[in-house]
């Protein structure tokens, strides 16, 4: 095998932390924007649904004032709520690592013997947990890395950045939570539920394929629930909405 050389173990480098970061928004991008289309078409079909008298008069103006209000309403609800959910599981996260850190230095022989305890655990031989934990007990930094994610089964959250992620929610919240408006918006001829509903279709398709470049679940499989759940708690509203004529 030809030798790698510095240069192209950079490239890998920054191909790798890419693909990572784009992975990670991603995920913010579906679950945003999923959440997004089926609250705005729940305003839509429930009013839809309940079309009579006043509603009869002004449904579209009716659809837009209270589609408008809970998108953004509810964007910024999930946008503040992802950078407080960050921000609480980075303090939790640090307090415990720092207990880790206690421990290690305190009663460095028990942290040894737990750390061969749980490699052993995961497939290494006797002698091969004890070299690790020696090589381990060096660098007390990744010791306790090790330990929060193995020991605790903490993953890090200290790579993510919660203004980025809960700018990231708002933004897909409020572009997919508009689908299912422009109908309104653009006061198109004919039945513009029925149109709604097409475009909330194929928002929801997107997203299921975005959930599977997530996932990397099958195709089929993703889209079709992400569009089947999309389309129950529509109907739900719908229904709901038939209840008040």
């Amino acid at each position: 095998m030809d030798k790698i050389t510095e240069k192209e173990f950079q490239k890998h480098l920054e191909s790798e932390h890419q693909r990572f970061s784009i992975s990670g928004y991603l995920k913010e991008i579906v679950y945003g924007g999923s959440d997004g289309i089926v609250t705005t078409f729940a305003v839509v079909a429930g009013f839809t649904g309940a079309q009579s008298g006043l509603l009869s008069q002004y449904p579209v103006f009716i659809v837009l004032i209270f589609g408008f209000a809970n998108l953004f309403a509810d964007a910024v609800s999930m946008g503040l709520g992802n950078v407080l959910s960050i921000m609480a599981d980075k303090d939790v996260y640090k307090a415990e690592r720092d207990k880790e850190l206690y421990e290690i230095r305190n009663n460095p022989e028990f942290e040894r013997m737990e750390t061969i305890y749980i490699l052993k655990k995961r497939g290494f031989s006797e002698d091969a947990a004890k070299k690790i934990a020696e090589l381990y007990s060096e660098n007390e930094n990744y010791w306790a890395d090790f330990m929060m994610r193995f020991e605790l089964e903490m993953p890090t959250p200290e790579l993510e950045n919660s203004l980025v992620t809960g700018l990231t929610t708002f933004s897909s919240f409020v572009l997919f939570g508009f689908i299912p408006l422009i109908p309104y918006v653009l006061a198109t001829e004919g039945d513009k539920f029925l149109v709604s509903v097409i475009f909330t279709f194929i928002a929801l398709a997107l997203l299921g394929a975005l959930r599977w470049k997530v996932t990397t679940e099958k195709l089929w499989r993703t889209v079709s629930e992400t569009v089947l759940l999309g389309g129950i708690a529509a109907s739900i509203a719908y229904f709901v909405g038939t209840l008040f004529k």
